[in-house]
C-alpha cells in the first residue's frame, strides 16, 4: 500500500457525514488527508484548509463531497492544484467540470472513495 496525499473537498467534522468516514478510512489506510472545508479549523485533530487555493506541494487525489454549486468554482483553483485524478462522489458529479479538468490533464472518475478503499481499488 502507498501513502497518498488526499485532498477532501467538502470536507465535514459530522460523523455521519460521508466526507467524514472518508477522512477517517483514508487515514486508516495509511493516507495523508488534506481536509478542506471554509469554516472548519480542524477535523479529528487535522488542520482544515479553508480553500483549495492555500494547499501547496504534490497531490496525488482530490476527492470531491461538494455539488456542482461549488465545484464549478473550483475549476481553475484545481487546475491549478495539479492533482493526479479527482474522484467525484454519488452526488457531487460535475460534467462540465470533469471535461475541462481532462483537457488540463487531470484523470476523473465517477466513483464512492469509501467503496474504492473498501474494495482495494483506491
Amino acid at each position: 500500500m502507498s501513502q497518498e496525499r488526499v485532498v477532501i473537498i467538502g470536507a465535514s467534522n459530522n460523523p455521519d457525514r460521508y466526507s467524514h468516514r472518508a477522512l477517517l478510512l483514508l487515514r486508516q489506510h495509511g493516507h495523508a488527508v488534506v481536509p478542506v472545508h471554509p469554516k472548519l479549523a480542524e477535523i479529528e485533530g487535522i488542520p482544515v484548509v479553508a480553500d483549495v487555493a492555500l494547499i501547496s506541494g504534490p497531490v496525488d487525489t482530490v476527492t470531491m463531497y461538494v455539488g456542482p454549486a461549488i465545484s464549478s468554482g473550483l475549476q481553475d483553483r484545481l487546475i491549478a492544484l495539479k492533482p493526479r485524478r479527482i474522484i467525484f462522489n454519488p452526488g457531487a458529479e460535475n460534467a462540465s467540470l470533469v471535461v475541462a479538468l481532462q483537457k488540463a490533464g487531470i484523470a476523473c472518475e465517477e466513483a464512492c472513495t469509501l467503496v474504492l478503499l473498501s474494495t482495494g481499488q483506491f
